[in-house]
């Protein structure tokens, strides 16, 4: 995998003044941002995604472009091919986990009658042990099992890259280190490309190969 950014976005909130101008270039896959809140993570990941546009720059996936703002090129969200895993995991709770899970597909089946028996919904429920909660609705599961179903839905659709906001921050701290190695494992067993922003030197020293620290909306260090 590939990825290269570098984006300008100015942001105004009555008489605060934030800029983020910001760069990095990796061809790994586990890419780490680390850094305070209020750096300018978080902006980063959501232009990735296409949640937030730039005021300018370029963003390149795997040598496609995603955003050139000289160029007008602006890659719609649902276009990207990128999967984006939000800290609160924003699963609908009126859906059960198969049915969640299904919602990732790209040809949404979220309504099935059986979402479970969908071959790919039957995948990741496997690969995730969440076989026995498939009926059950979020308010009904664990945290860990929670981030789980998050994850699958966001691997459902195979996309080139997996944004992590950070990933462990709503789980207890019990619960972390076990997700943390989860998480690894689950990369390295399929070798999806990830990019997780994160304040915890716990998530660099575990899943951090191409580290860039990020504080006042610039890149401070790169490791």
């Amino acid at each position: 995998m590939s990825v290269a950014l570098h984006i300008q976005k100015q942001l105004r909130a009555r008489d605060r003044v934030f800029n983020l101008d910001l760069g990095f270039a990796s061809d790994s896959d586990r890419i780490v941002l680390y850094g305070p809140s209020g750096a300018g993570k978080s902006l980063t990941l959501k232009a990735m995604a296409g949640l937030m546009t730039p005021d300018a720059g370029t963003i390149t996936l795997n040598q496609r472009t995603l955003f050139d703002a000289a160029s007008g090129i602006n890659v719609r969200p649902q276009e990207r091919n990128v999967a984006y895993l939000f800290q609160d995991y924003a699963l609908f709770p009126h859906l059960t986990v198969a049915q969640n899970i299904a919602f990732g597909l790209r040809r949404s089946c979220f309504n099935l009658r059986r979402p479970a028996s969908h071959p790919a919904v039957q995948r990741w429920l496997q690969a995730f042990g969440l076989e026995a909660t498939a009926a059950s609705f979020p308010s009904q599961i664990s945290g860990g099992q929670r981030q789980r179903v998050a994850l699958a839905r966001a691997l459902v659709a195979q996309p080139d890259i997996l944004l992590l906001d950070e990933p462990f921050a709503a789980l207890d701290l019990s619960l972390r280190a076990r997700m943390r190695q989860e998480l690894s494992d689950l990369q390295q067993q399929l070798q999806v490309p990830m990019l997780i922003i994160t304040h915890d030197p716990a998530d660099v020293e575990a899943l951090g190969d191409a580290v860039f620290e990020v504080r006042d909306g610039i890149i401070q260090q790169h490791k």
